[in-house]
């Protein structure tokens, strides 16, 4: 309609205005009458280029755009109805001579007349495709930045993947890795040699879709030559489009039925590769109505698998150190319990030991038994390194019969040491920014006594159930962690143990403290008095809830067994020479009993001549000798004396000093132990026979 000025003239200039905006508008421009039908389009319009204005006006909306939204109409009439303008609203359509889907972004506005009469709808419409695919592939990397990668399982990964991107941006994802990655090694060098295994870590599919050629999980190799191969082999991408008449896939029979079966008709093949390794491949399908992958999806694709190659390099990596400190720790650690007369124990592993983890038991003398458990903080193999440490140095403390605080006190500067060689580590090198601790709890089980003493570093503690069901956490004072800058003394606590009680040591305080508060089937442990014990460590594991939060614990179970009295013979001692004459008839009528051996009487007899002399002579009153019948035969001298013996080497006219070379001749073992009640020293000797076995497990 031309417009007139004020005095009734046709403007010429803004007719020819109106005329060049619909013809040269960059915005395509679209009037739509009351009955929603086409009055007029300009050219910017994809697809209407080639049309007239005559073969365009009077024609439905729908019949011209070919919408897709249902509610595009309804939106239009919302608008002629209640006169609120529609603002960059996206409207999907086919436009003619383009097999693809299309993205508008939509503004509509009601045109009134005089008397506010409604003339009908002014539209422009702007195609935003490429634009959304672009935000669309943002927000998939987003996700797939998000999503891919959270667990450190190589296999999950490729899972993760594939839940990404189906069926956003492919109708049926596949994810192929190779074998040596999910392993833990190094991945092949291009190109991998022929015949390398890989394992389908991935498959889905979009809506109902047939079998796969091959289940997840499956070891293959990939035939060839097929677009696999050749993206293996060069690291490339490639845009497939699956022909009826191609050859390649009559190399994979199983494939080929696959694709032909789902109705794929574009392939996308991505090689996972990483600094020109060879991780694995995905395999991208459409299928059906959906669009032919292009070059710039293949580009995206890229991007998509160099995140995953990424993620499954680093899962690689953690399962490669994890492997390599599993297998430190099972070469630290002992493979099973050692044998011990009086005190039962069985190892267990909660979800995998910890490589920082230990645990041990170590035979003492006097038919004592001590048991340790202990975390270095930090994990993989220098953890595992630092454990190994620490456990070879409770090893050798306790052979000199430290009192479990003092063994600690010693630990601790052990580990001092230790992480002062750390921080003078390289300032390049991340170990050194890793602060070395270890909770540890040393525990010494004395059977004669029916006691355990312990201490501990950090926050260990055993859980102990006595024979009549109670269940309690020690109360032993906690020191300083192991390694740390605390200084304050460590403190040993003795509670009673009668025989038939189960104590619980862990790595993790969460697994004790739960039991302690909750019990579980230890809390009944006279029901498994005569139950093998690994049989009631399996039960303590079974009881523990998903969602405790257990990480990886280390565990010693033990069970306390009673000695014989008649196997354990003490004498009170005068401090007067006539005593050495004494303690031999009473040692000889004691090892008759016995059935010791003549020859091994006879050692037995000299050793103890030699400790009561010394004890006479060099101790302070009261004096006891003990002779404990166990896998050896033990001699001990106690006096309440602090001052502590030496092996001497005597000169030849010298006529004495030759007491403790005498035993330490005859003796397996020998030495000397302290308590708030003074010392005992104390010697070994072999029994012959089988005389000593008795009291084996």
């Amino acid at each position: 309609m031309a417009h007139r000025d004020p005095g009734g003239r046709v403007d010429e200039a803004a007719a020819l205005m109106l005329e060049a905006l619909f013809t040269q508008s960059p915005v395509g421009l679209h009037l739509i009458d009351t009955d929603l039908r086409v009055l007029r389009v300009n050219t910017a319009t994809p697809g209407m280029r080639n049309l007239s204005m005559d073969d365009l006006r009077g024609r439905p909306v729908r019949e011209v755009y070919s919408l897709v939204d249902d509610d595009a109409e309804a939106l239009l009439r919302d608008v002629l109805d209640t006169g609120v303008p529609l603002r960059r609203r996206i409207v999907r359509a086919h436009v003619e001579g383009d097999a693809q889907e299309r993205k508008f972004e939509v503004s509509a506005l009601r045109l009134e007349g005089s008397q506010r009469s409604v003339l009908g709808v002014a539209v422009t419409a702007v195609d935003v495709t490429e634009r959304e695919r672009g935000l669309a592939r943002t927000r998939m990397l987003d996700v797939v930045r998000e999503r891919v990668g959270r667990t450190l399982e190589p296999a999950l990964i490729g899972e993760e993947l594939a839940a990404a991107v189906v069926p956003a941006f492919a109708d049926v994802a596949v994810v192929d890795v190779v074998d040596a990655v999910l392993r833990g090694d190094d991945p092949p060098l291009v190109p991998p040699p022929t015949g390398t295994h890989v394992i389908r870590t991935a498959f889905h599919g979009a809506g109902r879709r047939p079998p796969p050629a091959r289940s997840v999980g499956d070891i293959h190799r990939l035939a060839g030559p097929t677009p696999f191969t050749q993206a293996l082999a060069d690291l490339r991408p490639r845009v497939v489009q699956l022909q009826p008449d191609a050859s390649w896939p009559a190399a994979d029979p199983a494939l080929a039925e696959a694709i032909r079966s789902s109705g794929a008709h574009s392939l996308l093949v991505v090689p996972l590769t990483l600094r020109d390794t060879a991780l694995g491949i995905v395999s991208l399908y459409r299928t059906e109505h959906s669009p032919a992958f292009d070059e710039d999806d293949c580009a995206f694709a890229v991007e998509l698998a160099t995140h995953t190659a990424l993620c499954i390099d680093n899962a690689r990596r953690y399962t490669r150190e994890h492997t390599i400190a599993a297998t430190v720790q099972r070469q630290l650690l002992p493979r099973r319990p050692e044998a011990h007369a009086w005190l039962e124990t069985a190892y267990l592993s909660v979800t995998g030991a910890d490589p920082g983890a230990w645990y041990d038991t170590t035979t003492l003398s006097s038919a004592r038994t001590a048991i340790v458990v202990g975390e270095v903080s930090g994990r993989g193999v220098h953890a595992a390194a630092i454990m190994g440490q620490l456990r070879t140095a409770v090893r050798s403390l306790s052979a000199f019969d430290l009192t479990p605080d003092e063994l600690l006190a010693r630990l601790h500067d052990t580990a001092g040491r230790l992480a002062a060689e750390r921080a003078h580590l390289p300032l390049s090198d991340p170990l050194r920014q890793e602060a070395l601790t270890a909770d540890c709890v040393y525990a010494v089980h004395d059977p004669l006594t029916g006691t355990c003493t312990m201490a501990a570093a950090g926050r260990l503690a055993p859980l102990v159930v006595r024979p009549d069901g109670t269940v309690s956490l020690p109360g032993a004072p906690a020191g300083p962690r192991l390694g740390s800058s605390e200084g304050a003394p460590f403190a040993a606590v003795e509670i009673d143990v009668p025989a038939g009680s189960v104590l619980v040591f862990a790595s993790d305080p969460l697994l004790t403290s739960y039991l302690a508060e909750l019990p579980g089937p230890l809390a009944t442990v006279s029901a498994y008095a005569d139950r093998p014990l690994q049989d009631l460590g399996d039960a303590l594991v079974y009881s523990l809830p998903a969602d405790l939060g257990v990480s990886d614990a280390a565990v010693i179970v033990a069970r306390t067994r009673a000695f014989p009295a008649d196997r354990c013979a003490a004498w009170q001692l005068d401090p007067e020479p006539a005593s050495v004459a004494d303690a031999r008839r009473r040692t000889r009528r004691q090892l008759a009993a016995w059935n010791v051996d003549d020859e091994t009487a006879y050692s037995i007899q000299l050793i103890v001549s030699e400790l009561v002399t010394n004890a006479i002579r060099y101790g302070r009153s009261p004096l006891e000798l003990r002779l404990i019948h166990d896998r050896t035969l033990t001699c001990e001298m106690r006096d309440a004396g602090s001052a502590a013996p030496h092996l001497r080497h005597a000169a030849t006219a010298d006529e004495g000093g030759r007491g403790l070379f005498i035993i330490a001749q005859l003796a397996q073992a020998w030495g000397t132990r302290f308590s708030t009640r003074g010392k005992t020293i104390w010697a070994e000797q072999e029994l012959s026979g089988t005389t000593g076995s008795e009291g084996s497990v």
